[in-house]
Parts: C-alpha cells; sequence; structure tokens
C-alpha cells in the first residue's frame, strides 16, 4: 500500500565506525548526513571500543544536522529507524540506544533494519524533486564490503535470499589486504582502486579460487598474494614500489574477474537480467565499468548506486523503515541489536 501523506523517517546507522542520519519524506531523500571517524587511520583498522565512544560523541549532532538540513522539525518525524545488525556491538548499541529513546520521547513508532538489507534498498530511495528508475523485481544482488561477498535473489523489499556468499573472507578484506602488504594504508580499497587505474592488470597472475557453485572464497587469493610479493621482495628490495600501480591493477582485475565470474553464473541459472551491485566495494572504479561492460554483452538492466550510498550510510535504513512502515512491521523497545545474522535469516540478507 502506498503512503500518499507525507511520512518523514528518521533513519539512524551505527553499524562500524560511520555515525549517519537521513531523513526521508515517504521514498524521497531530503537529507543524509555522514560523520566518519579518522581515529582508527593509525591501527590500520577499526577499533571497536574507539568507535563506540566516536558514535556517543558523533550521534547527537549528527542526527541534529540531519534534521535541520531537512528541512523539518523532530516534531514532524513520523518515525525512526535503526540498524539493529549485524555490525560491531558496542556500535549498535549507541544507535539502538539513542533510537528508542528519542522515539520515546516523541511518542513515534520505531522501526528496525537489517543492515545487508539495507544495502540492496538503496536502489530504491528517489532524490528529491527528481524520479529515477529502480529495479524491478526479481533482481539478483551483488552485495559486496569489507566484510560481506553475497549474491542475493531479491523477490520482494523483504524477500531475498542469498544464493551465494563468502565461505571465508570478503572481497573487501582481499583489496585491504593487499594495501596493508604493501605499506598504503587504512583504508586500503579506494587506493588500490586509485593506483589500479595506473596500472597494467596483466602483469602479473594470481590464481582465481576455484568454489562450486555460487560461493566465493578470498582467503586464498589474499595469501597468494603475500607469498608472490614476498619472494619477489628477496631478490628485489625495491619490488613494491617499481610495480606498485601493476601489482594493483593485477590484484584488482583478479577480484573483479572473480566476482563477475559467479554472478554471470547465477543470471544464466536463474534466467534473470535485472542486476544491481550494493555495498562499500561497489565505488570501486574498475568493478563499475566492468559491471557495465558485461551488462552490456549479456543484455542486463544494471542497477549501480550513487557513491553516497555504497558505503554505511542512514538513508538505506531509512528506506528500510519506510517500506517496513508500509507494512506495519514495528519494532519494540525491548529489541536488542545483532553482531551477525541471526539463525532465522541465515538464508536470507
Amino acid at each position: 500500500m502506498a503512503q500518499t501523506a507525507p511520512l518523514y523517517i528518521l533513519g539512524i546507522e551505527s553499524s562500524c565506525d560511520d555515525t549517519s542520519a537521513a531523513v526521508l519524506c515517504n521514498d524521497r531523500l531530503l537529507s543524509n548526513v555522514i560523520a566518519s571517524q579518522a581515529v582508527h587511520q593509525r591501527f590500520g583498522g577499526v577499533v571497536p571500543e574507539l568507535a563506540s565512544r566516536a558514535h556517543q560523541q558523533n550521534i547527537i549532532p549528527v542526527v541534529n544536522q540531519a534534521i535541520t538540513e531537512a528541512g523539518i522539525t523532530k516534531e514532524q518525524l513520523g518515525a525512526i529507524c535503526f540498524t539493529r545488525g549485524p555490525g560491531l556491538m558496542g556500535s549498535l548499541l549507541v544507535g539502538v540506544s539513542f533510537a528508542k529513546s528519542m522515539a520515546l520521547g516523541l511518542d513515534i513508532p520505531l522501526l528496525e533494519a537489517d543492515h545487508m538489507i539495507g544495502h540492496v534498498l538503496a536502489h530504491f530511495i528517489q532524490p528529491n524533486g527528481e524520479k529515477k528508475k529502480v529495479p524491478a523485481f526479481p533482481f539478483l544482488c551483488l552485495t559486496v564490503s569489507g566484510g560481506h561477498t553475497q549474491i542475493m535473489l531479491v523477490k520482494d523489499h523483504f524477500d531475498m535470499t542469498v544464493i551465494g556468499k563468502t565461505i571465508d573472507d570478503a572481497a573487501g578484506e582481499a583489496f585491504d589486504k593487499t594495501a596493508k602488504i604493501m605499506g598504503l594504508g587504512y583504508p586500503g580499497g579506494p587506493v588500490v582502486d586509485k593506483l589500479a587505474k595506473e596500472g597494467n592488470p596483466g602483469a602479473f597472475r594470481f590464481a582465481k579460487p576455484r568454489i562450486q557453485g555460487l560461493d566465493y572464497s578470498f582467503s586464498g587469493l589474499k595469501t597468494s598474494f603475500l607469498y608472490f610479493v614476498r619472494d619477489q621482495l628477496k631478490n628485489n628490495p625495491h619490488f613494491i614500489e617499481e610495480n606498485k600501480t601493476d601489482l594493483c591493477a593485477s590484484m584488482q582485475h583478479t577480484i573483479i574477474d572473480t566476482l563477475l565470474e559467479k554472478l554471470v553464473k547465477a543470471a544464466r541459472e536463474t534466467g534473470i537480467k535485472e542486476v544491481a551491485v550494493a555495498g562499500g566495494v561497489s565505488a570501486n572504479s574498475g568493478l563499475r565499468a566492468a559491471l557495465l561492460k558485461t551488462a552490456d554483452k549479456y543484455r542486463w538492466n544494471m542497477f549501480i548506486p550513487e557513491f553516497a550510498f555504497t558505503t554505511d550510510n542512514a538513508a538505506m535504513i531509512a528506506i528500510s523503515g519506510y517500506f517496513k512502515y508500509l507494512k506495519g512491521e514495528f519494532a519494540s523497545l525491548d529489541a536488542m541489536p545483532y553482531a551477525r545474522q541471526s539463525a532465522g535469516t541465515e538464508n536470507q540478507a
């Protein structure tokens, strides 16, 4: 059932190291504010305790800014939606607790969202003042991030089945490990992407993992890259510096090729030509170009998210809340966050 009267929904996302708040009017985006945490850079990864403390400092000003940019008052909000999981427990608790308190204080409904489903539903966010095309059901969605790599069969807004997933490490981890081995800093994915543009993707060959079905594996690829670089450094201490762009281009090519091989297989097996991509790694320029080329070859209707919706953001949580509101599926005040997907959603997003 469509929502005709204006419904203002506040979304709150705090699953990892980004504190984000967004306001939607029905499915139209009014604001999307994100506060990142630079404190983790010197540690080479997210430190959970530091992340939760930073969320506590950021959440009030971020929420206030989102409401202000939306041009409304908090009294006009019709509901609040929070990320329940998966994510870092300490970080999630900050967002969940704040959302409950604010909803209770304003006496408005509370809604919960799954972080991974949110990434998929980001494709349904409408820009303010215009109308964009959205995927038609059913469609396939390749969700790739630092913590997840999976292919989802999406039959409805909340009817999603994981038909392929990583059995060990995620694609984003492979990018970050590549950067770490080469001493490129954290987060490494964007740096690898930038250097890869200047390199030769065929300069070095790395063995692609061979996993049955539609599942992925990136652990072996990470190890292969580590051993290769280590062996080369024995003969040439300057190997990384002299081959930096080619190493990035070759590793990125291998990761992307692995991702697309299974996505093509999934599309062939299901007969679906509506295909989307989501998650932080979907910001990678090489992956975007390869997806468009593949879509043209197989005549897919390809949906690639705006850069603002690739990383963790509250707009995707707010749109999840909007569709939950339409279904009348509200959360209770005793809803607790979960770090991983619960047993009841193991085969779903």
